[in-house]
């Protein structure tokens, strides 16, 4: 598994204007959404990324003002979904 690690020098991270212990989550969700939005990131992986449950991401992404896209990959996992509860 390859994992990226981004660091932000502490001169930078102390000028965002978020409380220390908000940062992490913060910046977590606003990159999600911004790989949404321009589609490098597609709902479920972008979710994932800002560890927030589906409602919890569509409403950030309402919040934001990004409209949510369903695609061909969104509906197969919806009948996957369908079809395990069934």
């Amino acid at each position: 598994m390859h994992t990226l690690v981004l660091e932000i020098p502490g001169e930078l991270s102390a000028s965002l204007r978020v409380p220390p212990e908000e940062q992490l989550a913060r910046l977590r969700r606003e990159l999600a959404a911004r790989l949404y939005q321009k589609e490098i990131l597609t709902f479920g992986k972008a979710r994932e990324l800002a560890r927030l449950t589906k409602w919890e991401f569509s409403l950030f992404l309402g919040e934001e003002g990004i409209l949510r896209r369903y695609d061909e990959e969104d509906l197969k996992q919806d009948m996957q979904t369908l079809e395990a509860l069934a």
